[in-house]
């Protein structure tokens, strides 16, 4: 297992749009490398979400390495983060027969037997980002640490209010492997300080406005919440609104997931003190080259574990902006 934490900046953003993209753009960034040579590999990217940054950054990662190996890309993804959205187009790459799909599953259940199937029908799979309950089919597993993401986020509010208080956290739906794991580190960290009291999670169902009225009740509930860590893109984007709808941005200290343009927005003016940025151009990059070591039979890595880096107001526009998510490549 390849793991790499780093500790930097983070943003998050979100767009909803259907898309399909062709290969290779950017062929900047930096990447291991693939021995394999790509010739006419065809790769299908299925992402979690059209237009979300992270999927558009890890599409970028995706394109520049498949360009660099000479194989070719067809990106597409749903206008939700939502299985019924997804295994349509599933089920549209596997009739185009392509040599290996790289999906970020938006089900770690309802994703199973389609991921099975194309696996089933030869068709190489490399989970990216997300997983399914049995990957044992995959060829690889690349995702960021997000169990010590979730603990990084519980040290980054408990910096931030060192005399305890009420914390929650705004989440997507249960089921999701990545957020599922996000709650866990967490919750194992909050445990072990007694002077916060943890009032659970809230799920917002992956839209904003959901989360922004759920915060503004909870704090309707809890007038003296010091803390939510959001654990991505909208839900942070929507906690965030709430707090500032309530007017608490000097006492409610948001931690959120994700570095999207509108994260960053809200980290430079208050709102958000702390992102956790994933790594999703490397993630790209790493999916790559596992589908083409899968391919021409070089050695695969079963499961890599890329880091994330926590951005603040301190280093958003220095070493920090590295981190941020890209809206196009």
């Amino acid at each position: 297992m390849k793991t790499i934490t780093k500790l930097l900046p983070l943003v998050a953003a979100s767009a909803l749009a259907l898309t399909a993209c062709s290969s290779g753009s950017d062929d900047s960034g930096s990447g291991s490398g693939s021995s394999a040579s790509g010739g006419n590999q065809k790769l299908a990217f299925v992402q979690g979400v059209a237009g979300d940054e992270f999927y558009v950054t890890m599409q970028c990662g995706i394109e520049a390495e498949a360009k660099k190996v000479g194989a070719t890309v067809n990106t597409q993804g749903p206008a939700k983060f939502d299985p019924t959205l997804q295994k349509p187009i599933v089920d549209s790459v596997m009739a185009s027969k392509p040599d290996a799909i790289l999906i970020a599953p938006t089900d770690v259940s309802a994703m199973q037997a389609p991921l099975k199937a194309a696996a089933d029908q030869g068709i190489k799979v490399v989970l990216v980002d997300t997983t399914v309950d049995d990957p044992s089919f995959a060829a690889s597993q690349i995702s960021s640490d997000n169990e010590g993401g979730g603990a990084a986020a519980f040290k980054a509010i408990q910096d931030l209010n060192p005399d305890g208080g009420k914390i929650l956290i705004m989440s997507t739906d249960p089921g999701i492997s990545t957020v599922d794991a996000r709650v866990k580190g967490f919750e194992t960290a909050a445990a072990k300080d007694e002077k916060f009291d943890y009032l659970g999670v809230q799920y917002s169902h992956n839209d904003t406005a959901t989360a922004a009225r759920l915060i503004t009740a909870a704090l309707a509930k809890n007038p003296d919440i010091v803390g939510v860590f959001a654990t991505n893109t909208f839900s942070a984007a929507g906690t965030a609104t709430g707090v500032r709808q309530a007017d608490k941005q000097d006492q409610v200290k948001v931690v959120g997931f994700d570095a999207g343009p509108d994260q960053v927005g809200q980290l430079k003016d208050g709102t958000v003190q702390a992102l956790i940025a994933q790594d999703p151009y490397e993630i790209g990059v790493d999916g790559v080259d596992q589908a083409m070591a899968s391919l021409d039979g070089s050695e695969v890595t079963p499961t890599i574990q890329t880091g994330f880096h926590i951005i603040t107001k301190d280093n958003v526009d220095g070493d920090g902006a590295q981190y941020l998510y890209k809206s196009s490549c």
